[in-house]
């Protein structure tokens, strides 16, 4: 293991203002507990033969832009990120390269459209499984990877690499508190309410919703991870009270008045 490289590869994450980040190894995959969620084709190895580690890379999703969901504003804020995510990690491998290292850089998804996605609800690599093999979370009652400083609100891109280095265990304990505030507040019903990999949400179901949000340029729909309690960034950004998401509350009036005139742009 090359725990002098690791640094270097952690310090370039640091260096590209990256705030979320951690590594495992391609090895875990092949975990007997992992079986069940991803099939053999669906792993690092079956994609890239030769890798031995998976670096992955995460943003946040501002939580006051989120709010306005769905809207034009996260619909910019989410390609903002996507390009961000590609773009940064397509440099993490270049960084391995010119280290005499094989890599190469995941795309944040994988699937091509939201029709496609209806089709065929599955992309070629799941970075969430990377997320939470690397310890930067766990898994949420609505699928999605937990963090402990922005709840869901994190979006992820792996980068596969020839270069052995000591992986971060994954967390010991769940960060989903289990509140069911996402399985009440999704607006089709995807959200069953048991635990992952059990509760498989209804991706048919909010593939469809986002496709009918694209058609306005507002996609993707973002409720689940707009409400979900657990994050630090409640605390930075003065949303502890989840009383705010009830738009019948006269108490956080200007912030509703805000989000519908947001909400108001993007084709009727």
């Amino acid at each position: 293991m090359d725990t002098i490289l690791k640094e270097a590869v952690l310090d370039k994450c640091r260096d590209l203002s990256i705030p979320v980040f951690g590594i495992a190894s391609a090895e875990q995959w092949n975990q007997s507990y992992f079986e069940p969620w991803v099939p053999v084709l669906f792993r690092p190895r079956s994609i890239f033969p030769e890798v031995k580690s998976v670096i992955v890379i995460g943003f946040p999703v501002i939580l006051p832009i989120l709010e306005t969901a769905p809207s034009i504003h996260y619909h910019e804020l989410y390609k903002t990120l996507n390009r961000l995510l590609d773009a940064d990690a397509y440099l993490i491998s270049l960084f391995l390269i010119s280290r005499g290292y094989s890599s190469i850089s995941i795309p944040r998804d994988g699937y091509g459209s939201v029709e496609v996605l209806k089709n065929n609800p599955l992309t070629f690599f799941s970075h969430r499984h990377a997320a939470f093999l690397a310890g930067l979370g766990t898994f949420g009652i609505n699928n999605t990877i937990l963090t402990e400083n922005y709840g869901p609100r994190v979006r992820f891109a792996s980068v596969f690499t020839t270069a052995e280095l000591p992986p971060d265990p994954p967390l010991s304990r769940p960060v989903c508190i289990k509140c069911m505030r996402c399985v009440k507040a999704c607006p089709v019903q995807a959200i069953p309410g048991e635990e992952y990999p059990e509760g498989l949400i209804n991706k048919n179901l909010c593939a469809s919703r986002s496709e009918s949000l694209s058609l306005r340029y507002i996609s993707p729909c973002g409720i689940c991870i707009k409400v979900c309690p657990v994050g630090k960034d409640r605390d930075l950004h003065s949303r502890k009270n989840l009383e705010i998401y009830n738009e019948d509350s006269i108490d956080f009036k200007e912030y509703h008045s805000a989000w519908k005139h947001v909400r108001s742009y993007g084709r009727k």
